[in-house]
């Protein structure tokens, strides 16, 4: 199978063939129900392929002429449309864009009401804003590589209780192994959309629930959004990586006033 045809895989597609894989290198199967339980669905975005522009970085934002910018920096640009359907737990939206805004200040988290907006279908096409308004604070790059796979919480291997015995440590080596297998090459990804956050110091979904605790009327959990890898594209940072962390029923009902965001660098 080529890895053109695996990135058209669907989550549950990639988790029988991941079965499979580990059942044939002798991983027991309560080891990979307890690895597939933990890992969340997320699609990551990239350069270098030959399909339609998913997102645009950098650059300008795609608003319509008349409505004013954030006061944060513009980092992207997501159309929903062309994300493959059920491939995160997050109720994105079907269509339209999403815009993401965020500064350069690493170690920083905040509640910033206007660091995501929604832009309708049909207001401002991506792939004509595409090819236009390359100036801004991040510079311009095409996504058009889109794939889907599963991601896993992060874990402090120095935390004693963390701690796996020999066996089990090997059999995640091999879980590791069959999953890498399963899903073949996959390019660096520059854009995250659900799923578990990859993280340099601290979990931004940890911070956001330290932070800024949910209302008791509320009764939801803060969940990642998005992630940008910044990289060679955001100056201020050599390694940055921009979180957009919300509560999911803010996200269905598209509102955006409370997501919270975290920079995080080395």
């Amino acid at each position: 199978m080529t890895d053109t045809e695996r990135v058209e895989d669907t989550p549950a597609e990639l988790a029988d063939r991941f079965r499979a894989e580990a059942a044939a290198r002798g991983v027991p199967a309560a080891e990979v129900e307890a690895y597939v339980r933990t890992a969340r669905p997320a699609v990551y975005l990239a350069q270098g392929g030959d399909g339609p522009v998913v997102a645009v970085t950098g650059g300008q934002p795609p608003l319509p002429e008349g409505v004013p910018a954030p006061a944060a920096a513009f980092v992207a640009a997501v159309d929903c449309a062309a994300l493959p359907p059920g491939a995160t737990d997050l109720p994105l939206p079907a269509e339209g864009l999403l815009l993401f805004f965020a500064d350069a200040d690493p170690g920083s988290g905040a509640v910033l009401p206007d660091a995501v907006r929604y832009l309708p279908a049909g207001i401002t096409p991506l792939p004509e804003w595409a090819r236009e308004r390359e100036d801004g604070p991040y510079r311009r790059a095409h996504l058009d590589f889109c794939f889907h796979q599963w991601s896993w919480p992060w874990r402090d291997e120095d935390d004693e209780e963390d701690v796996d015995s020999a066996e089990e440590s090997a059999w995640a080596a091999e879980l590791e192994s069959a999953w890498s297998h399963v899903v073949g090459w996959r390019p660096r990804w520059r854009f995250q959309l659900g799923g578990e956050p990859v993280l340099f110091n601290w979990d931004p979904v940890e911070v956001a629930r330290d932070e800024v605790p949910p209302a008791a009327a509320d009764g939801e959990e803060w969940t990642l959004l998005a992630t940008w890898r910044g990289d060679e594209d955001c100056e201020e940072l050599e390694s940055g990586l921009f979180h957009w962390v919300i509560r999911r029923s803010d996200l269905a009902a598209l509102r955006f006033d409370r997501l919270y965001v975290y920079v995080d660098a080395f």
